[in-house]
Formats: structure tokens, sequence, C-alpha cells
């Protein structure tokens, strides 16, 4: 039944949803027209507003990237493999498939959004381990352990916020960083995390189809498709020339990957020493980096694991500069003042996380990326929340934990309609897909009933839930 009404809706947003490029195309329509409309601003303002804002994100779009390719590489290196294998080894019924693949893919996202890679390997080897398991349900199951990852170490809002010198800073609407204390560890996300990583699992046994409606990796493979890709190992291998040289042998130098490792791994002990869980952009990157470079072991490794980390970046390359676009409309036509004038009149204290987090979700289907849409609405969302702590008259450290519940509330909103908006699956679906027929809207129904259960945890939590 969940998955009949799931299927039904998926049906009509594939049909409906263009590619999401389109999406911000309109949408930087719509805020031009707009600021046209509502602000005292002619058309050249509005596009020299737009073209200044057009290249003030490469850093934080580099930022973004570059968090997709270095989990990316991390989750396809030898002890992910080796610890996928182990796993599988222990699973044998498809219940235990669909629980394992959501709870372990959660787990999985809190670490890393770029680590749903390993959670759809772990789910393709556990397809064509166990009979009976019905591959749609498990790649959705992959797709659904995605909604937790704003609320954790690569989330791109809460470590936007707590980088110095970040994009707000600049521009003045932020005076100073919000510390993950009150984002990433505050009890409103553990509870929403542990939330979700508790009840998702239920959910998605209580979807599984019965026994003869089971479409499992055999029944959608597709012709003589080959089943498994050559290791990162195995392509690295085949880059050296016949005879011993020296370029093979730098290449392949453990030596040269374990002095760049230990120096990396002693600014990374120096850091958390003296600033304690102090988590923003530049620490994750680096720190995956380096962890990235120990799991492959060799330099030419890791770069043939990064050259196919990266060949998933071209929707954020193509389109961070147009969020940036927008994002120039909205800050120098004065229409994110505006906007963010009337959130504060519209709402309260009480309310405003709710309708931030509502805003988070309709802003995503437009903008699929947290990092690029925190570029669209973080301006006017922490000027909005500004305004509303100054009418309830709060202290200015009762004000920045107001902003970072705001910030996690536009997070959450992101990560909640992300189940039927779907860009993100071209992250995962290399991997799941080949070597069969499965599709994007194989999935989205049962996806589609995954966010209807979040809309519940994300709602109460920040509605009811302190920072």
């Amino acid at each position: 039944m969940l998955g009949q009404i799931g299927s039904f809706f998926a049906e009509r947003f594939r049909r409906w949803l263009p590619d999401s490029f389109i999406f911000a195309l309109i949408l930087t329509l719509i805020a031009a027209v707009w600021a046209l409309f509502a602000m005292d601003v002619g058309p050249v303002k509005i596009a020299q507003a737009w073209y200044k804002g057009f290249w003030s994100l490469l850093a934080f779009a580099m930022q973004m990237v570059l968090i997709l390719v270095t989990g990316y590489a991390i989750a396809i290196s030898p002890i992910a493999t080796r610890f996928i294998d182990w796993l599988a080894a222990r699973i044998n019924k498809p219940i235990a498939v669909y629980a394992t693949v959501i709870f372990v893919g959660q787990i999985f996202s809190l670490i890393s959004w770029g680590w749903i890679v390993l959670t759809a390997v772990l789910a393709r080897e556990l397809s064509m381990r166990v009979k009976g398991v019905d591959y749609r349900l498990t790649a959705a199951a992959v797709y659904a352990s995605f909604l937790p990852w704003h609320g954790g170490l690569s989330g791109s809002i809460p470590l936007t916020i707590n980088t110095p010198e970040n994009f707000l800073i600049k521009a003045g609407v932020l005076s100073e960083i919000i510390p993950t204390s009150l984002s990433l560890i505050s009890p409103m996300n553990i509870v929403i995390s542990l939330a979700l990583l508790v009840t998702l699992p239920i959910l998605f046994v209580m979807m599984r189809p019965s026994d003869d409606k089971v479409q499992t990796f055999d029944d959608m493979r597709s012709g003589d498709a080959p089943v498994k890709q050559m290791t990162v190992e195995e392509e690295a291998a085949g880059l050296s020339l016949p005879d011993k040289c020296l370029s093979d042998m730098l290449n392949a130098s453990w030596i040269i990957n374990v002095l760049v490792v230990l120096m990396g791994l002693y600014i990374i002990v120096d850091h958390f020493a003296a600033k304690g869980f102090d988590i923003n952009l530049n620490i994750m990157n680096f720190l995956f980096i380096i962890v990235g470079m120990m799991a492959h072991k060799t330099p030419i490794r890791y770069v043939v694991a990064m050259k196919r980390a990266c060949s998933n970046v071209s929707g954020i390359i193509l389109q961070f500069p147009f969020y940036a676009g927008i994002m120039g409309i909205m800050m120098h036509t004065g229409l994110g003042q505006a906007v963010a004038t009337s959130l504060a009149a519209a709402t309260s204290a009480a309310t405003f996380p709710f309708v931030a987090f509502i805003t988070g979700g309709f802003i995503n289907i437009f903008v699929p990326s947290g990092g690029g849409e925190w570029a669209v609405v973080g301006q006017p969302i922490v000027e909005a929340a500004k305004v509303v702590a100054a009418n309830a008259g709060m202290t200015v450290d009762a004000t920045q934990a107001f902003i970072a519940k705001a910030s996690m509330a536009v997070g959450y909103g992101d990560s909640w309609t992300n189940m039927i908006q779907p860009f993100w699956t071209l992250t995962f679906f290399p991997v799941v897909a080949a070597g069969c027929t499965l599709q994007a809207r194989d999935i989205m129904g049962y996806t589609f009933v995954a966010m209807l259960w979040s809309f519940v945890i994300f709602g109460l939590g920040v509605t009811f839930l302190p920072v």
C-alpha cells in the first residue's frame, strides 16, 4: 500500500520535473522579475547585481566539490571494500538487507555525504548475494539513507557558518562564526539524527513487497553487461609501463605517500587539540584528503580514485555560479532584506524555525544542493532570524543559538525534499544501476514515503527541540 502511493506520486514528478539546471535558470528569472516589481530597481541594475554575485562563490563551490570527491574516494578504497565484504558475509535474509542498508547508510551519510557511494556498493553486493531481495527497494534505501546528512560531519550549512570568512561574514550578514556546538552537536540535531537512524529501517522493512512482486537484481540484469567494475588497484596497475622505470616507481611510492600523510596528520591533531570539536569545510576537506591518501596507499591509486570521484561533480560546477548570481540579485537589489523583513513580520520565535524548514524544502526542489541553496536563502534567513530574535528580546548568545537553529532547519528542509528530487541519485546510480535496467523513477515511490515520514521527525524537531 505504501509503495503504491509512493509510485503514484513518483511517476507524476518524473513527468513534471526537468533537469536541475533548468531550475537554476528558472529561479534566476524568477528572482530578476521579483526584484523588478518588488524593488525600486531597473533591469540594468538587476543584471549588474546578478553578474556581481555570479563569481562570488567560487571558493565555496570548490569546497563543496572537494567534500563530494574526497568522500567518494575514501568510499572506493580497499579498506572500505573489505568492510563491505565482512558485513555482507553476515547478512542472509531480505529483511536484514533492507534494514542494514538504510541503517549503515545513514551512519555513512553522517560521516560524509560523499559516502553514499559506499552505501550503494553495500546494497549492490547484498542484493547479488542474498536471494529474494527486491532491488528497487534496496536502491531506494540507499537514497533514503541520505536523509540525515545535513546533520552530519559534512553538512554544508553548519560547516559553512562555522568557517572563518564565509560568504555571510564577508557580506556583513554574520559578524562571527556559528560554532558546531550550536548546530551539529546540539540536542536538537542529535535527537533528530537518532530518530531517523532508528525509525527508517523499520519503515523500509514495512514497505517490502510481497514475494510475487519482488524484482531482484538478476531480474533487472541487462544482457551481458558487466556486473563488477575494475578496482582502483587494477586500473592503477594498468597505467604502468611494461618495463620498470622511474616514473612508475614514483607513482607507486608508498614512502612519498606516508611522509605527506604524516605531515597532514600533525596538522589535523594540532587543529583539534587546540580548538576542540571545531569542524569547518576547510579542516573537513583536509581530513578527507589525508584519510583518502592513507586508504589508497600510493599516489597513483589515489589519483585514479579521485578521477572516478570527479565524474560526479558536473552539476555543482555548472550550477553554482548561477546560484551565486541569484544571491547577487537578492543582496544587491535589496530583495533579500525585503524577504527577510516579510518573514520576520509573519512569524515568531516559536514558528520561524518551522517556516525556515519549509522554505529549505521548497527551494531545494529548484536548487538541489545544500551549499547552493544556502547561497540563495542564507542571507534572507539569517537576516530574518536576527529580526525575530530582536523582537523576542533575546540576548546575544540566544540570538546566535536561534540563528543556528534556523540554519539547521533550512538544512533539514534540503534533506527532506531530496526524496522527490532525483538530482543526487547521479552520485550513486553509476554503481547501483551498472549492468541492470534500474532507473531513478523505480525508487522514487519508496523515497516519497520516506519523505512523508521524515517530515514528522524534522517538523517536530525544529519546532520543539532546543539547541
